[in-house]
């Protein structure tokens, strides 16, 4: 008999691309209808996202009002509606492995993700937007960024852009940096410390600096290497890293991921080889190493090992506070923060670390939440997505606002900008680096 609930961890099974049988689409049909089957009779997930919400009414409004009624297009709508945030495979659902159903939601949308892709290829839209590396190097440059930001704010421009590429009018872009963080740490020269070993901390981080860091918030890269200095950290950063890959496995681009794999994971192997410890200050980019890499590679034995030594950067703060290390002299408070916590950091189960680390701070208030914000990479930026995302993410606007607090931040800067829009407001979001960074005084590296 199926035990009832979810009273075990959830197992992840690793994506078995490499056989025949999971590009076979009769059964790809096969599983969907198994597995939305029990998502039927269930609905525990309705208010996750809105391929729930689109597969349930697909049901209610079909002919028998169950599963058989639903086409092969009706599956695609469901599957173009998951943006892969894993949500309901971690926290809802409550037949994932271990149990005997085997309910891998996320898994099964990004299988049907693979086979579309393989069909037909990405679109354009697609090409250009999972991009990263390639439109950082354009846009992030002197006298080049400030033009770009200047375009993304006008509007017979942006409609231009609407109509050619399929980016809404109506999104709020990121900004481009004039000085990206590869250009900021070409020039750092961090102070001379030997490092303190923890239990579980070597006491010495390499950064991995991510996409979105090095050409749209660098700002968060240095102060990142601000607290941990503080901290006595020695610092050093992963040289020639590229894009983690992350925005090509939301396509089903499996060669693509496993390209950037092979890109990143030599460079984080010899780093964790000498001993360091790796940061990557962007959830996203940590969950692509410390999972995804092994879920559609499980026999490299390098991810395995680089996984056990990546960390979320508060993660890290606090295992260095249970091992002692940890500095404490924050000399100002922050009032209240409406903190937001990402899916991508959610996922990596590791708990609410970011929260534990600024309720730390005297005379700081955390007002936490964790609804999904509703950007979710490039899927909130297409056109015919941008108003379901920002209808998700009103119940956490909502919040954030009636919080009425001195910050709102997030650590994902996708998530914070996506905030800041559905807030209507000027004031951006602060991140909570640069948060503990203003807690302990520190000014602003330049």
């Amino acid at each position: 008999m199926a035990e009832e609930g979810a009273s075990k961890a959830p197992q992840r099974h690793p994506l078995k691309w490499g056989e025949e049988s999971f590009w076979d689409k009769d059964a790809l049909h096969e599983e969907m209808d198994r597995v939305f089957d029990i998502c039927h009779t269930c609905r525990r997930c309705l208010s996750l996202c809105n391929a729930f919400p689109t597969l349930f009414d697909l049901i209610d409004e079909s002919e028998t009002m169950e599963v058989d009624s639903l086409t092969r297009e009706d599956h695609f709508q469901v599957v173009d509606r998951c943006y892969l945030c894993d949500m309901c495979f971690m926290a809802k659902c409550p037949y994932v492995p271990p149990h005997e159903w085997e309910v891998d939601f996320p898994h099964l949308m990004l299988r049907a993700k693979a086979i579309q892709y393989r069909d037909g290829g990405p679109s354009f839209r697609d090409k250009v937007l999972t991009q990263t590396d390639t439109l950082g190097r354009v846009a992030a440059r002197p006298g080049v960024a400030p033009l770009v930001n200047w375009a993304n704010r006008q509007r017979p421009l942006r409609a231009a852009l609407e109509k050619s590429l399929g980016v809404h009018r109506d999104r709020e872009l990121p900004r481009y940096a004039s000085r990206t963080f590869t250009s900021w740490k070409k020039a750092y020269q961090g102070p001379a410390v030997e490092p303190t070993a923890g239990e579980e901390t070597a006491g010495k981080v390499a950064v991995f600096g991510t996409c979105y860091v090095n050409y749209q918030t660098p700002e968060i890269g240095r102060d990142l290497v601000a607290v941990l200095e503080h901290n006595g950290i020695p610092v050093r950063f992963v040289e020639g890293e590229q894009c983690c890959g992350m925005p090509r496995l939301e396509l089903g681009d499996f060669d693509s991921v496993m390209a950037a794999k092979e890109a990143n994971l030599p460079r984080l192997e010899a780093l964790v080889d000498d001993g360091w410890d790796i940061i990557a200050p962007v959830p996203s980019c940590a969950l692509m190493f410390r999972q995804e890499y092994g879920n559609v590679d499980p026999d490299d034995e390098r991810a395995r090992k680089v996984a056990e030594r990546v960390f979320d950067p508060f993660e890290y703060l606090l295992k260095r506070h249970r091992e002692g290390l940890l500095n404490t002299d924050f000399r100002q408070g922050l009032g209240k923060v409406a903190y937001h916590r990402p899916c991508h950091q959610h996922v990596q189960n590791i708990g609410a670390q970011t929260q534990r680390m600024l309720e730390l701070i005297p005379d700081t208030e955390v007002a936490a939440f964790e609804r999904c914000s509703g950007h979710d990479g490039t899927w909130g930026v297409k056109v015919e997505w941008f108003e379901k995302s920002m209808e998700i993410g009103k119940p956490l606007f909502r919040r954030v606002r009636e919080a009425e607090a001195d910050h709102y931040a997030s650590d994902c800067p996708i998530a914070g900008t996506q905030i800041k829009q559905g807030l209507e407001t000027e004031q951006p979001p602060t991140h909570p680096l640069t948060l503990v960074r203003m807690a302990y005084g520190l000014e602003e590296k330049a």
